[in-house]
């Protein structure tokens, strides 16, 4: 029984170990473990030798010399996981030299026999009398593992909250659990002489194991979609090491033990059990050197490109695998670099092209309102140089003072005006580098109206604006929403020659933290079979223009994440283009409390409340 429950914690560490490492193998802290599972592994292998099969005093000193030895390791590989984890950090090097070098001399003592002066056993009873120096090595080892614990416990209070912190937590309830029963079964009580947990202290130590692995794992070990998850996608490496072992689990009974049995024929039970046992374990060995030259020569290269394909999938172009071998897996990286290399520059080409281009439109719609804005220069041009004027023309002393003041006040509203325009439009047609902050969409919307209003033929339109005060602040770039806006309400214009109503409604939705922008016209609409295509570049419904106005738009609008579409209008008539954004996280709320009801304004003069012009026909 004893031997069987020692056996099934030996393979249960080994997967424990196996199945950590692979899912990390070049963090350092999943290393580390993998190295604190090997040394746990050692000694559950010494307790089957001893405990199993032992007897003699030769037998005795040997385990005990070992167990020594291995204990310390422990410690040490511990403190390593301690300096590395959670951040996968380096390790000390001048501080480990100087926290482990006593175990240069403790070490080789302990395998000299040196921390006993009398060790026996005789296959049931077991007896030991501590030396001095046995005294000294347990206060090192413990002086090792309470720094390690207060380095973990450091480092749990500054993540505490955080997944990190729960990580960590987990490892300091293990440590606290297995250095109880450590303590219990292989310090206190044979100190006392009771020797009966000593053949079990390796089981102890499985308990923490198992939890530290969970915890390590971000706590997937045994999670159920965890399974799932690894059962869509098998990594390589397990199903290498599950072919290893079925197939020597297989050739073993099929081949070896025949063989045996036919070479030295009928053996004691005794010897058949030492056979089977120790068959098993050495098998391990070859085993495991053979699946981490797997690991090492395929799992991990193709890991690596596994990782750097996603990098790539999620927007990181340009990624390159640092993996440098003369067969398959060193072309597939070579391949997958100057296919990487090559996206990363078509992505920039057509940035640039996208830049281009929407410079282009924007200049395009700056050059259809240059009439209007001369227009709106020119008149106010005109009140000042009419001003000045009769100033000019009348006798020196025959002014009146007021009726000066209020002549130059004038001059100066209409030199005002001629500024605001020139500045909108200066705005407008600067190229400045995107910048995404938040905005609130119904300024952008006025600034994209006031622009129109500078075209003569816009003028002749019946603006409608309403703008819903509760809609939350979006994260955009002002300067490239303005160029949708604008473009959209030029395409009104340009649906409407004889003149007609624009309606332009912001609104939003709370639920699905949107809001929305709607367009919608008079005019004589789109036909439905081209609907479909109105965003395709180079598209136009009009009798000239390069028909890459709506393109733009949609790029734009989708590079926000948001959505753009054009239907016809109420009832039919018209179109209807509405363009919905994403609105700023956490901004509903406070939206929501800002007021409680839209404003509404239908224009022939006037203003929106709060000081908002409105937009309509006249000069």
């Amino acid at each position: 029984m004893l031997l069987a429950l020692l056996l099934l914690s030996l393979f249960t560490l080994v997967l424990l170990g196996f199945y950590v490492f692979v899912a990390a193998p070049r963090s350092r802290g999943h290393q580390t473990f993998a190295a604190f599972i090997a040394c746990l592994a050692l000694w559950t292998v010494n307790d089957i030798l001893m405990w199993g099969f032992g007897g003699g005093r030769v037998l005795a000193e040997w385990w005990a010399g070992t167990s020594f030895a291995l204990a310390l390791v422990l410690q040490l590989a511990f403190v390593v996981f301690a300096w590395v984890f959670p951040e996968n950090a380096e390790v000390p090097v001048r501080r480990a030299a100087v926290l482990f070098a006593p175990g240069l001399v403790l070490v080789p003592a302990a395998l000299a026999g040196m921390m006993w002066s009398r060790v026996d056993f005789d296959g049931a009873d077991f007896r030991i009398r501590l030396a001095p120096l046995a005294y000294a090595f347990g206060l090192y080892i413990y002086g090792l593992f309470a720094y390690g614990f207060a380095l973990l416990y450091g480092k749990w209070r500054r993540y505490r909250g955080s997944l990190w912190g729960k990580q960590l937590g987990a490892i300091l309830w293990a440590l606290v659990i297995t250095a109880t029963l450590k303590t219990v079964a292989n310090i206190a009580l044979p100190l006392a002489g009771v020797y009966t947990l000593l053949p079990v202290g390796s089981v102890f130590v499985l308990v923490g194991a198992v939890i530290y692995a969970y915890a390590i794992t971000n706590f997937k070990l045994f999670s159920i979609q965890s399974a799932l998850d690894q059962f869509r996608l098998f990594p390589i490496a397990y199903k290498v090491a599950f072919s290893i072992a079925a197939v020597a689990v297989l050739s073993f009974a099929l081949f070896q033990v025949p063989i045996v049995w036919w070479s030295f024929g009928a053996q004691t039970p005794e010897a058949w059990k030492r056979y089977l046992v120790f068959s098993v374990i050495t098998a391990l060995v070859p085993n495991l050197l053979l699946v981490a030259l797997v690991i090492r020569v395929i799992s991990r290269p193709l890991r690596r490109l596994t990782e750097a394909a996603v990098d790539v999938a999620g927007g990181a172009y340009g990624t390159q695998v640092a993996l440098k071998s003369n067969d398959e897996v060193g072309l597939l990286a070579d391949s997958f670099n100057e296919m990487s290399r090559k996206m990363a520059e078509d992505i920039e080409r057509l940035r640039a092209l996208n830049e281009h281009l929407i410079r282009t439109e924007k200049l395009a719609a700056a050059g259809a309102l240059a009439a209007g804005v001369a227009h709106e220069v020119n008149n106010p041009l005109a009140s000042v140089s009419s001003l000045i004027q009769i100033l000019q023309s009348r006798p020196p002393g025959a002014a009146d003072e007021a009726e000066t003041r209020e002549m130059l006040r004038l001059a100066s509203t209409q030199i005002a005006r001629i500024s605001q325009v020139l500045r909108d439009m200066m705005d407008f047609a600067r190229q400045r580098p995107p910048e995404r902050t938040p905005l609130e969409l119904a300024r952008v919307v006025e600034s994209s109206l006031r622009l129109a209003a500078f075209d003569r033929d816009f003028k002749r339109l019946r603006v409608d604006a309403s703008f819903d005060p509760r809609a939350p602040k979006v994260s955009a770039d002002a300067d490239q929403l303005q160029q949708v806006f604008l473009n959209l309400l030029l395409n009104a214009r340009d649906a409407m020659p004889d003149g007609g109503e624009l309606r332009v409604r912001l609104s939003h939705d709370a639920r699905a933290r949107e809001v929305f922008v709607e367009f919608e016209d008079t005019g004589h609409g789109i036909p439905p079979e081209v609907l479909p295509r109105v965003f395709d570049p180079f598209f136009t419904t009009k009798r000239a223009g390069a028909g890459l106005g709506l393109a733009v738009c949609y790029g734009i609008v989708t590079a926000h994440g948001g959505r753009i579409s054009a239907g016809p209008g109420p009832g039919g008539r018209g179109t209807t283009v509405r363009v919905a954004l994403p609105s700023e996280a956490g901004s509903a709320a406070e939206a929501l409390a800002s007021g409680t009801a839209a404003v509404q304004t239908s224009t022939a003069g006037g203003a929106l409340p709060g000081g908002r012009p409105t937009y309509a026909g006249g000069e």
